[in-house]
């Protein structure tokens, strides 16, 4: 299939050995009761093969609503999903699968999720330190908080449980050049959003990390950066938005040649979602799109 009959959000793309695996939120069920993961395998970025299932819910598993935005990274010789699940009796957040190839089966390895259990919390993302201390890097939901946060935790070696009390990188609010807020009919007030962080790191040693939220033209790809090089730092927002138009919830990957992309999932529309894939380039320290 062509990369424009793909309907997901959240699109995550693992480049290993020469093939791209695609994973993402699957669009048809994304607003209710899911029950899994598909990925999608590709060498050019454009003809895709899929999907394959590659974690289903077991009849016992925690929690019983939606199945959010999954990224595979590896890491000790194994495969390590961060995958997001809703629960009706419980907050929702970001718990830790595993599997010993990309296409799985993934099956659980943290106990439930490793987000505050108290806490409504998404999109889980996995940061190692240049100490190797690994962390998981996640959103704190404005639904509980008004003004959504990007925050962290350290993890176990093992990347079983949580290890220290989260902290906060920064709010939604924090960038104020170009962040605009949400006023919800059934949600009284004025809210920020933070949606998909994820971190890299430039050849200089500059720690970005890419996030979204809402800005004029509405869901948007923004960048951070850490004044120390590590996730300890103080978070600097950019006034300049790498993706401004109603697209958003990106990563950054390299290419089979070594290249930067950029994907996201565009338009921010209930069943007209579609990965998107643009070429980047380090420039002035930090990410421009090419071209």
């Amino acid at each position: 299939m062509k990369r424009q009959e793909i309907n997901i959000r959240d699109p995550f793309v693992l480049t290993e050995n020469g093939t791209y695996y695609l994973y993402g939120t699957r669009a048809e069920t994304c607003w209710m009761e899911a029950d899994g993961f598909d990925c999608y395998t590709s060498n050019d970025l454009e003809n895709w093969d899929g999907p394959f299932e590659v974690f289903c819910k077991p009849k016992d598993f925690w929690a019983d609503k939606n199945c959010w935005a999954p990224e595979v990274h590896k890491y000790n010789g194994s495969y390590y999903m961060f995958a997001t699940f809703k629960d009706s009796k419980a907050c929702g957040g970001t718990a830790i699968l595993k599997a010993s190839h990309p296409l799985g089966p993934f099956t659980g390895h943290s106990e439930k999720q490793i987000t505050p259990h108290g806490w409504e919390c998404i999109d889980g993302t996995f940061y190692v330190s240049p100490k190797k201390t690994p962390y998981m890097v996640f959103v704190h939901e404005w639904v509980q908080i008004s003004d959504g946060s990007i925050c962290a935790v350290e993890l176990s070696k093992d990347l079983k449980k949580a290890v220290s009390q989260p902290f906060v990188l920064f709010h939604a609010s924090e960038a104020s050049g170009w962040v605009v807020p949400i006023t919800p009919e059934n949600r009284p007030g004025t809210h920020y959003v933070t949606d998909g962080p994820f971190l890299y790191r430039t050849q200089n040693n500059r720690l970005l990390l890419l996030w979204s939220s809402f800005g004029k033209e509405g869901y948007t790809e923004a960048l951070a950066y850490s004044d120390n090089g590590d996730i300890t730092g103080k978070w600097n927002q950019d006034d300049r938005l790498l993706f401004q138009k109603d697209g958003g919830h990106g990563m950054i990957f390299p290419s089979v040649n070594g290249e930067l992309y950029l994907t996201l999932h565009t338009p921010n529309e209930h069943l007209k979602e579609r990965p998107v894939f643009y070429p980047l380039e380090e420039k002035d320290d930090t990410l421009w799109l090419k071209g």
